[in-house]
């Protein structure tokens, strides 16, 4: 009896685990493809990973100037181009952006982007962040890497 109870429960928590991780996906998929698109421009980043493969280590400048005593959001002003700013004087339109606090440094959904090996060269001239936006929740997805001119640096097969 007490094995059945046992196999019950791990079944149970397999299941619900299943569910949340899967739920996780279907959001971050949903806000790739109707989030409002923001560019977020790149501070220093290393573009080397021994253990993990090749991956750019991403610091977005606006970081710089959130505290990182607890996590929150914070109003972006766009320019005409989708480039985001903080928004000194926010209204209610303002888009909002949720951040983290993780290991006392800001997070922004992302700290990497990985890609193929080899592939080093072709994102070294990034220099913005491309990310899908939900307005609602503030939830921010990094779809690519941006150049000056903020062309795509992001092949279609370039892994993430």
């Amino acid at each position: 009896m007490r094995a059945v109870m046992t196999r019950t429960l791990i079944l149970v928590a397999a299941v619900i685990a299943l569910v949340a991780v899967n739920g996780s996906i279907l959001v971050k998929e949903r806000i790739k493809r109707h989030g409002q698109r923001i560019y977020l421009e790149l501070g220093s980043v290393d573009p080397r990973s021994l253990m993990q493969g090749d991956y750019m280590a991403l610091h977005f400048r606006i970081t710089d100037s959130l505290s990182a005593d607890a996590s929150g959001s914070a109003a972006l002003r766009l320019d005409e181009r989708g480039v985001a700013t903080l928004d000194p004087q926010p209204t209610r339109e303002s888009p909002r952006i949720r951040f983290r606090v993780r290991n006392g440094a800001i997070w922004l959904g992302t700290n990497a982007y990985f890609f193929e090996e080899g592939a080093g060269e072709r994102y070294a001239p990034a220099r913005y962040g491309e990310f899908r936006l939900d307005r609602d929740s503030g939830e921010a997805v990094l779809v690519g890497l941006r150049d000056e001119e903020l062309r795509s640096l992001t092949s279609e097969t370039a892994a993430r």
